[in-house]
């Protein structure tokens, strides 16, 4: 008993501690496609279709219908229109309950900003596997300018400074041009 109890104290503290991301600021973002989906309607999403628009804010979660991974886009659907202000495209991405994702945009994701399937491919291109499922990605976040370069990049299992650390990069993203 004092084993299992050990390695779930253990798991539990490595899923919350924050890590570095797998790509570092400056580190060019691999394209992609996936599908996905936009309040509630499927589409395939490109990577460079996207950049053309402007930065894009890119933030892996671990799995739809879980409640971190829901807080957090409950947080980006609050802040998308900001980010739109300034001329960024937020879309989250998860391999965890990609049956789900439609549903997921469209209730909470509150059919702001769309929301990708990830394949072991992609997770992989991004070295966001979750330790311990890695099947599924980490909760990491990237902001990637228009040329395709990372901006900032940010892994931590606790939903809650995502937004902020996105947006503050979008702004000085912004400040700069």
């Amino acid at each position: 008993m004092s084993r299992l109890l050990v390695a779930a104290t253990a798991l539990a503290l490595v899923a919350a501690s924050p890590a570095l991301a797998a790509l570092k600021v400056g580190d060019k973002a691999p394209d992609f496609d996936a599908k996905a989906a936009l309040a509630g309607k499927d589409f395939d999403f490109k990577l460079s279709k996207a950049l053309k628009k402007g930065p894009v804010v890119l933030y892996f979660f671990p799995a739809a219908y879980t409640s971190g991974c829901t807080a957090e886009a409950h947080e980006f659907a609050e802040a998308t229109p900001e980010f739109e202000k300034l001329g960024a495209t937020v879309i989250g991405v998860t391999a965890g309950n990609v049956d789900r994702i439609k549903d997921f945009s469209k209730e909470h994701c509150r059919d702001k900003f769309a929301v990708a399937a990830a394949d072991k491919a992609l997770i992989k291109s991004y070295d966001v596997a979750m330790m311990v499922k890695p099947d599924w990605s980490n909760r990491t976040s990237y902001v990637i300018a228009p040329n395709g370069k990372i901006l900032m990049s940010y892994t931590d299992g606790n939903f809650a400074g995502h937004v902020t650390q996105t947006m503050d990069a979008v702004k000085a993203y912004k400040a700069k041009k």
